[in-house]
């Protein structure tokens, strides 16, 4: 380890900075926010730097450096574009004591900058120790996408009540389980979705009644999209690390279980046509059992948990047994396939309307409002409408449709094992027989099917990656 990571207090601290420039400028702006005063010399003051003047409540002399201006200063920053100014106010700063940045020279350095992911009064430091400065960004632009704003909420609620906290949990040894559920818990899922006048009272509740504290189960109802991994929402992506208990169907491809927590129970209650394997009854009934035995569960379904999820009928049970819950929304099969087919689903030349419809009821029967479905410039998107293909293009050119209508059979959607199979009402149902088609599959149907072969975008992206 190169450099040793510590975190400076510096509001209030006398900081000078030479230069003023726009590397300059990133500089104040960062010495700014931790509450440091702020002293700037340069020849030459740039106009993002001398608006930062008044707003940033800089003092400003415009001269050259000298090495007496360092003696009211504990720490210095050097970014002019003169390798000797530099190499100088380093020699001078390092002589009387004082801690030296020169920037993007870090031996001339005593501290470096590192990239910084703020969610004050959380704040994560990553640095390369100035070997690669544009590889510690990328890595925090990872981080800043598995770390929601509101840490920063959740940070200041805690200090709110850490007193309080002090006071009441006894033991001291305590303290530290009582955080880890409050700050891993129900109190933190009111803060990030956004009820914090909740999260606050559910924290007062839990101090009450810190004594005879147990665990509070909740269930995550997360759509896990359409198959491909990096299509999760970020807030998916979080819940399914924490959950206790992973209860998925069959749609759930297995680059997104991968992502769940390693040490989590998983649980298959998937369902095809004519063969359910735990019907969705005995789903609802587990969900409620798990979360009242105080596990975090979630409840992975494909696509959209509300979109043909029968995600509703899961929560009505939860409502009615006084589970709490979270629905977080999915990229569902129509939207996700269909872009990554290349067929939009609304086009100014082709269609102003779209309709989702299913493939089979609850029946097992192909009974829609063929009507409806048969109005032109629209796009009809069939969800698990393999088995009845026939019965489908048959019933749309008996209401009318055209028996040229373009359709699209999409297997596998959005990821590599995609294919698109495009055909019109009148032949696809004969192309399909002699295919070997693997679920899931998405249908739509539509004049917008005719854009597919120019817009195919991610077919020539997998055919890149594969053979090159």
């Amino acid at each position: 380890m190169d450099y040793f990571p510590i975190s400076l207090k510096i509001k209030n601290l006398p900081c000078l900075v030479i230069g003023a420039g726009r590397c300059a400028a990133r500089k104040i702006e960062l010495l700014s926010r931790a509450g440091a005063n702020i002293t700037v010399i340069a020849r030459e003051i740039n106009p993002t730097v001398a608006k930062m003047q008044t707003s940033h409540n800089l003092t400003i002399h415009q001269k050259d450096f000298e090495p007496n201006d360092l003696n009211a200063f504990k720490l210095v920053i050097s970014a002019t574009d003169n390798v000797t100014t530099n190499q100088f106010v380093s020699e001078c700063a390092k002589a009387k004591d004082i801690w030296v940045n020169v920037v993007d020279s870090p031996a001339l350095c005593d501290f470096i900058f590192p990239a910084i992911v703020d969610r004050s009064p959380i704040t994560i430091a990553i640095s390369s120790g100035g070997a690669s400065p544009v590889l510690a960004r990328l890595l925090r632009a990872k981080i800043e996408t598995l770390i929601p704003p509101t840490y920063g909420i959740l940070g200041e609620l805690a200090e709110k009540f850490r007193q309080t906290v002090k006071k009441t949990v006894f033991p001291p040894s305590n303290r530290r389980i009582f955080w880890e559920k409050v700050l891993d818990g129900r109190v933190a899922e009111l803060v990030f979705s956004g009820q914090i006048d909740e999260a606050e009272k559910e924290l007062i509740d839990t101090i009450n009644q810190a004594e005879s504290l147990t665990n509070k189960g909740e269930v995550y109802l997360i759509g896990a999209g359409p198959g491909a991994a990096d299509l999760l929402t970020f807030r998916a992506l979080r819940l399914m690390q924490k959950a206790d208990v992973v209860v998925y169907d069959r749609l759930v491809s297995p680059d997104i279980l991968d992502l769940v927590r390693r040490d989590s129970d998983k649980i298959y209650v998937g369902k095809k046509r004519s063969d359910h394997s735990v019907p969705q009854d005995e789903i609802n009934d587990l969900l409620v059992k798990l979360a009242k035995e105080g596990k975090r569960v979630a409840r992975l379904k494909g696509g959209d948990p509300f979109i043909f999820g029968r995600g509703g009928e899961e929560i009505e049970t939860l409502v009615d047994e006084n589970i709490p819950f979270q629905v977080v929304p999915g990229i569902t099969a129509a939207t996700g396939c269909a872009s990554y087919a290349g067929i939009p689903l609304t086009h100014r030349d082709h269609a102003q309307s779209c309709i989702f419809v299913t493939g089979h009821l609850k029946d097992d029967s192909v009974n829609l409002n063929w009507t409806q479905l048969a109005v032109p410039n629209q796009t009809v998107v069939i969800y698990m409408g393999l088995i009845g293909l026939e019965k489908i293009c048959e019933s749309l050119i008996a209401h009318g449709s055209s028996v040229d209508l373009p359709i699209a059979l999409i297997e596998q959607g959005t990821t590599i094992r995609q294919r698109v199979i495009t055909g019109t009402l009148s032949t696809l149902p004969e192309i399909v027989k002699h295919k070997i088609i693997k679920p899931p599959t998405l249908i739509i149907i539509g004049t917008v099917v005719s854009l597919h072969e120019k817009l195919n975008w991610f077919a020539k992206k997998v055919n890149y990656n594969t053979f090159f």
